[in-house]
């Protein structure tokens, strides 16, 4: 096992090191007034260009529609958790803050406390596209003064992908529809028990996962426990987190039986930053992982001219929705997020960022983006057009679980509740603690890092 404070201070001196090497994104007054500088996630996966290419095409065509002006990337190429740090470092400074960012939904409402965003809503009101955009995605970047700081480019969905050929060799249904978490948890000990050399189950864990781990792993259990009565992770009627409770408790022994049992990959590889890269591009295409509890996103990475091409994806894959944890109302659970396009508060060209905003979110280029990214529209023009509905398979799947999906609580505290969830996550998964010992630790934190703005269930 790797020394996580080491690794917690390697990951530090890392991104200081790649913001040093950032500098040059910006110059203060010095800037270009004809230059917008635009920062997005590039992908720690060589062989995948998706975000790259799109990028590209925009840029071109932005310049082609405005003469005279030019788009400058400034692409930070990290694990999720890096790539949030090194743009938080970005913002503080205008020396360091490019003029359009790409800020996921969790961060905005941090990064609008911490006075790095700038509010929109001038230029939405003169824009008439905003309107198409769906409410849902308006709420995830809309900060709590009420004013709306970035531009939603897609959401997604999550849900259980699984290997048909896998499940032929343990004698498993290829429809498979589990009903409940013990029916997860029953495949993938048939798929232990029979299929030696196949990782049976991923669920994503520990500080070095990230939001991943938080959200596609233990929020989409979390999420599944109770009666639906509650927020299981923020109470909007007391204004207050929530802790002590038994679901998150169940939550975490589902991810300690995963790991205790071997039902899951190596402890090792689970903390891997990138380990999502080897599941994508390499696990699932080889037939090397039963089921996934993953993304809508996923088929991004398999398509003609990645690295990791796989035309016969939609044959060998097929796809289950989450059930809640005994299968009580509404029997499935899923999660949304999203990114939005953000213009910072010391960007030096604010209107031209937004100028290239209008640009990225056109319907034509927001259709390219949706399928390009395996995303799920929130143009409702684009949402309703076949081109977009009948282009690729999984999409209908993963749209219809909006209706059963949730959304994180976006407060500026969650991003250190999330950090908690994860330090509670990687103690049973590492065994280093019990559940009892982690939900206690996870308590603690949640009451130090909201003040005390806590109840207990």
């Amino acid at each position: 096992m790797p020394v996580r404070p080491t690794a917690a201070l390697s990951a530090l001196l890392t991104a200081a090191l790649s913001v040093t090497a950032l500098t040059s994104c910006g110059s203060g007054s010095g800037r270009d007034p004809d230059t917008v500088k635009v920062s997005y996630k590039q992908s720690t996966d060589n062989s995948v260009k998706v975000a790259d290419t799109y990028l590209a095409g925009v840029k071109e065509q932005f310049e082609r529609e405005h003469p005279g002006k030019k788009v400058e990337f400034v692409p930070i190429k990290a694990p999720d958790a890096e790539y949030y740090t090194k743009l938080q470092q970005m913002l503080r400074s205008p020396r360091t803050a490019p003029d359009l960012v790409y800020e996921d939904t969790f961060l905005i409402n941090s990064d609008i406390t911490s006075g790095y965003l700038r509010p929109l809503d001038a230029y939405l009101a003169k824009w008439p596209d905003w309107r198409r955009f769906i409410g849902s995605a308006k709420a995830a970047a809309k900060g709590r003064d009420g004013k709306t700081y970035g531009v939603p480019d897609g959401t997604d969905t999550r849900g259980l992908w699984f290997d048909r050929r896998v499940f032929g060799k343990a004698g498993l249904p290829r429809d498979w529809q589990p009903r409940n978490w013990e029916d997860v948890l029953a495949a993938a000990r048939t798929i232990k028990r029979k299929v030696p050399g196949v990782i049976p189950l991923n669920v994503y864990t520990g500080k070095p996962a990230g939001e991943r781990a938080t959200m596609q792993g233990f929020e989409m259990l979390l999420y599944g426990t109770g009666d639906g009565s509650f927020d299981p992770l923020y109470d909007d009627t007391a204004g207050k987190w929530v802790v002590g409770s038994r679901g998150f408790k169940d939550a975490l022994a589902f991810v300690e039986t995963v790991y205790r049992e071997k039902l899951g990959p190596d402890v090792s590889d689970a903390l891997d930053p990138n380990f999502n890269t080897t599941v994508n591009g390499e696990l699932l295409p080889q037939g090397k992982l039963g089921i996934a509890l993953d993304g809508s996103w996923l088929p991004q990475t398999w398509q003609p001219g990645s690295g990791h091409a796989w035309p016969d994806w939609s044959r060998q894959l097929g796809l289950a929705a989450m059930p809640t944890q005994h299968g009580q109302a509404p029997g499935k659970v899923s999660m949304s997020g999203g990114w939005t396009w953000a213009v910072p508060a010391k960007a030096a060209n604010p209107g031209l960022a937004f100028d290239f905003v209008k640009t990225l979110q056109t319907k034509d280029n927001a259709r390219k983006w949706y399928l390009a990214n395996s995303g799920i529209a929130v143009r409702q023009d684009v949402a309703a057009d076949p081109a977009y509905t009948g282009a690729q398979p999984g999409l209908r799947f993963f749209t219809g679980l909006v209706a059963h999906t949730h959304y994180r609580p976006a407060y500026p505290a969650y991003p250190k509740v999330s950090t908690a969830v994860q330090e509670a996550m990687e103690g049973v998964t590492t065994g280093d603690l019990s559940v009892a010992e982690a939900a206690r630790g996870y308590d603690a934190t949640v009451e130090d890092v909201t003040g005390g703005r806590v109840v207990r269930k």
